[in-house]
């Protein structure tokens, strides 16, 4: 760093990702990877980073895939590799591939995490590998006529064991293959092996590192944030990348079964999972059961945070000063864009049923995050609500953004069009203008 500024954002940086330090402490991250990832250069930086997540208490579970690897083997062997529905079918020599591969994968990611080289980021750190038969598989057998062979599918996690090494401050490694109680070995899909694993620990986040964005296909954007049930509506597209369709099953499933969040992380950005976990808005698409981002009817715990977004522009002179004490009687009026945790936006809506209008007040939003329509999203809710309650016609007193709400349908008027309780409460010092809206049924 070389000067003030880089200083301050530096600065400014920690301290916003302090409140996500404390969250991910003492919390279990199942993260997986594919082979694809040890085969740049990129994956020593990818593991300093494993090692900062186990350094600021984060009980880690790594699932490595070996697919390039393996298809090194069975091309140097000059065997045929034949995949059906996305599966390997293993034949015994694709077997004896698969266990060499996963063999030589797992020791390279055991010595990279056993790393302590002065003037690097592993410097002073001591990392305990775990490693076991934690997987029980069983065989996925014949299917549509297929003999999947050695393929298999996971049966049973030992979650208990993997919870012991957890609990000894180990880093826990898994490899994509399982055991069967006969002694079989069995190969299996990295993603079905996180997620399983995920499920059966009850774990707080799966991490996918993938080797592309999770993209829109409406508008070729990164997807930042999805659910559930819009992710299954998404895998029905038939446009759908094929890259990204078994970790946005995997993700999908994982929290369907009780995983609280799945994240989808391009690994091949350098530091990606640590933004995607220590910055608000992410890098990665975030997968959960219900949406990251709402927009709601305020409660009383969000005086706090409605007062920590309206204070600056009340300070500016934008919005009328507010006290916590009115915020607290007057919370029912108000709705809020929630995003994990933060108060984002709010707006008030103050009823006056005997003249049919109603106040659009305390329209605010954080500036960081006045994009994406949500200035017009909370406008919408506002006017939905008006007209479930037999509001004809919405005003607004402003001072600095007529512009915004005469683009959004409102037109001058004057003080006499007020209802009459409000009338008297007009401040002229401000010399507020008067918008009003008339509302269609």
């Amino acid at each position: 760093m070389n000067n003030s500024s880089d200083h301050s954002c530096f600065v400014r940086w920690f301290r916003d990702s302090t409140p996500y330090i404390h969250a991910h402490r003492g919390r279990t991250f199942v993260v997986s990877f594919g082979g694809e990832a040890l085969t740049d250069g990129l994956f020593a930086n990818l593991v300093h980073d494993f090692a900062l997540l186990n350094s600021l208490g984060i009980r880690l579970v790594l699932v490595h895939g070996a697919r390039p690897q393996v298809e090194q083997r069975m091309n140097a062997r000059g065997c045929q590799m034949l995949y059906v529905g996305g599966l390997r079918v293993t034949d015994a020599v694709a077997l004896e591939c698969v266990k060499e591969a996963v063999g030589t994968v797992r020791v390279e990611i055991e010595a990279l995490l056993s790393m302590g080289l002065a003037n690097s980021p592993m410097a002073g750190v001591r990392i305990r590998v775990a490693s076991g038969n934690f997987v029980v598989a069983k065989p996925l057998g014949v299917r549509d006529g297929v003999d999947f062979g050695h393929t298999g599918e996971v049966r049973r996690v030992d979650a208990e064991g993997i919870r012991a090494q957890l609990n000894q401050g180990d880093v826990v490694l898994l490899s994509p293959i399982g055991y069967s109680p006969t002694g079989e070995v069995f190969n299996l899909g990295a993603e079905e092996v996180a997620t399983s694993v995920a499920v059966a620990l009850r774990a707080d986040k799966l991490l996918l590192l993938t080797e592309q964005d999770c993209i829109n296909i409406t508008d070729g954007r990164p997807i930042r944030q999805i659910t559930t049930d819009e992710s299954a509506i998404l895998l029905q597209d038939k446009s759908l990348p094929n890259e990204s369709i078994p970790h946005l099953k995997a993700a999908m499933n994982a929290c369907r079964r009780g995983v609280q969040r799945a994240h989808l992380i391009n690994r091949r950005i350098d530091g990606a999972s640590l933004l995607e976990l220590f910055t608000r808005d992410g890098l990665g698409t975030l997968v959960s059961l219900t949406p990251f981002e709402t927009m709601r009817q305020a409660e009383i715990k969000d005086v706090g945070g409605i007062l920590e977004l309206i204070t600056p522009l009340e300070n500016q002179g934008i919005l009328v000063q507010r006290s916590r004490e009115h915020l607290e009687m007057q919370i029912a009026a108000y709705t809020v864009i929630e995003r994990d945790g933060m108060i984002l936006g709010c707006a008030a809506l103050h009823a006056f049923p005997e003249e049919f209008a109603g106040e659009l007040a305390c329209l605010a939003l954080r500036e960081d995050y006045r994009g994406d329509n949500r200035g017009e999203r909370l406008l919408e809710h506002v006017e939905t609500k008006s007209r479930s309650l037999g509001i004809k016609q919405l005003f607004v007193l402003t001072t600095q953004t007529t512009h915004w709400f005469r683009e959004h349908g409102f037109e001058y008027t004057d003080i006499a069009s007020l209802p009459s309780t409000r009338q008297v409460q007009y401040n002229p010092q401000r010399n507020s203008k008067i918008l009003v809206k008339r509302l269609a049924a």
